[in-house]
């Protein structure tokens, strides 16, 4: 906890000093000066880029694979993951759309002018999205190989071989433990790299703040209170629907239910980390009537398939990096993005800044700069202790409503 801390007063500490650096620049340099300290400083935004890079297909691969074949057997959890895959999907196309609105409603993207930054390179970008279709989507969901897949990080390939790979290790039961078992220890691998590659985000911050302070000045920063404002809009909406279907479910257990959860979902928000209180949510939801078969199966699930607020945040994020870089997206490209964000954020799991990682593949896959993430980066910390809390949420109402459709809820 205290090492979370110290990052999160780092990369704070890093923001408030690229300001204050790049102010100066931009307030006493000349323009050619200024030209030359940021496409220097903007390295270390670039270093940082890269460094995340190298874990996405690492980390999709095996933390997806281990929660598919811990599924078990098929044919005994086919009734109850279907309902719960119906909870999820649902839950996931509601958060990823309500995103998306937002964004297309207010732009909070708009609120930053990066246009003059690299001219001709936008319009490049822009004329690679509009050649975005469905053929090419295709190939990005088709993998001809795995290896090929994982070097260039086609993130829904890495998901469609490791959904295969996952389910047909699930069929053979306790011949593939052996090799579950090391990919689970590759997933904690990969999620302690992430860890450590966090500890770069503060000069990522610093590079990338001080780059484009100097070029833009203090007026910048109108968009970061925009941006979060409109993104506790966005979450207090979903918690709306997500209590509303859960009063129409579960009647008037909803509010035991929201007694049971009141330290789960704390932790969750102060943490940032809905991973966080597994333990604590398993026992609770226990308490709270449900059977611990129908808990041990959900609730795990739920942690790979039913992340709502990450979910929402993404289609947020990705999109509002689209409109500060001036990227025009027609309604059928941001549906397809909203489709790839339903398929690659599956298996992502709840850690503190997970999201990040799944919106950086987007970005690329979409022509979008992922310099980008690094812009929102210094707000993402209170975004995720509002998406983390939000997890949890949703995941409680996913195992309760399937413990309820199974008949398993005691009163």
């Amino acid at each position: 906890m205290k090492k979370k801390n110290r990052l999160t007063s780092y990369i704070i500490a890093a923001m408030f000093l690229g300001i204050g650096v790049g102010y100066v620049i931009h307030e006493t340099a000349s323009p050619e000066f200024i030209k030359d300290f940021s496409k220097n400083i903007k390295l270390l935004g670039t270093i940082f880029i890269r460094l995340v890079k190298t874990i996405i297909a690492p980390l999709v691969f095996s933390t997806l694979v281990v929660g598919i074949a811990k599924l078990g057997d098929m044919k005994t959890v086919g009734r109850v993951g279907g309902k719960a895959m119906l909870w999820f999907v649902s839950a996931s196309l509601v958060s990823l759309l309500l995103g998306m609105l937002l964004v297309n409603f207010f732009k909070p993207g708009s609120y930053i002018d990066l246009s003059q930054a690299d001219t001709d390179g936008l319009k490049d970008l822009m004329g690679k999205t509009s050649e975005f279709s469905l053929a090419k989507f295709v190939e990005h969901v088709v993998p001809a190989s795995v290896f090929e897949a994982m070097a260039t990080n086609e993130i829904l390939q890495i998901v469609v071989f490791s959904i295969m790979f996952g389910v047909a290790a699930a069929a053979m039961g306790e011949k593939a433990k052996p090799v579950v078992n090391a990919l689970d220890i590759v997933a904690h691998i990969v999620l302690k790299i992430v860890g450590y590659v966090m500890n770069f985000a503060p000069f990522g911050v610093f590079g990338t703040l001080a780059a484009v302070v100097a070029e833009k000045g203090l007026g910048i920063f109108q968009f970061y209170f925009i941006y979060f404002g409109y993104f506790v809009l966005g979450i207090a909406l979903l918690w709306v629907i997500l209590t509303g279907v859960g009063f129409i479910i579960l009647k008037g257990r909803m509010r035991d239910l929201f007694r049971h959860m009141g330290n789960p979902l704390l932790i969750a928000f102060s943490t940032t980390s809905s991973e966080a209180v597994f333990p604590k949510l398993t026992e609770e939801l226990e308490r709270f009537g449900c059977k611990p078969q129908i808990v041990s199966f959900v609730l795990p699930l739920g942690y790979s398939f039913n992340l709502d607020g990450s979910m929402m945040y993404m289609t947020f994020a990705s999109l509002a990096i689209a409109q500060a870089y001036g990227i025009d997206l027609p309604l059928g490209t941001q549906l397809t993005m909203l489709l790839v964000l339903m398929l690659t954020s599956k298996g992502i799991a709840g850690v503190p800044r997970a999201s990040l990682i799944i919106v950086l593949a987007t970005c690329a896959m979409f022509n979008i700069p992922p310099e980008g993430v690094a812009l929102i980066l210094p707000i993402d910390h209170f975004c995720d202790m509002l998406r983390s809390a939000t997890n949890v949420l949703g995941n409680a109402l996913a195992t309760t409503a399937v413990s309820k459709w199974e008949g398993d809820l005691e009163s």
